[in-house]
């Protein structure tokens, strides 16, 4: 359910504006996406885990408010970030 050390490690590097860039809003929403994915493998198994399905809602708002203040704040950047993850098709 959880990304490892090192995936979380190769997602900080494809997306981060700079080097030791870990904050930026690319790099959150890369992670959340990772997580996502991950959870929704989760519950192809796990149809019954509520707990769980919380925590996915919480993750799946926290990127949209991300995705929104990205947009606001820099198109192009929202545009490129949306395309490389494939989100909002």
């Amino acid at each position: 359910m959880t990304i490892t050390a090192v995936r979380r490690q190769e997602v900080i590097a494809d997306n981060a504006r700079a080097e030791g860039d870990t904050g930026s809003p690319e790099v959150q929403i890369a992670i959340l996406t990772e997580r996502i994915v991950n959870l929704t493998e989760h519950f192809k198994t796990h149809a019954k885990d509520n707990h769980s399905r919380r925590g996915l809602l919480l993750m799946v708002n926290k990127r949209r408010s991300l995705l929104a203040y990205l947009q606001k704040k820099d198109r192009a950047r929202y545009t490129a970030l949306i395309a490389k993850l494939g989100l909002r098709k």
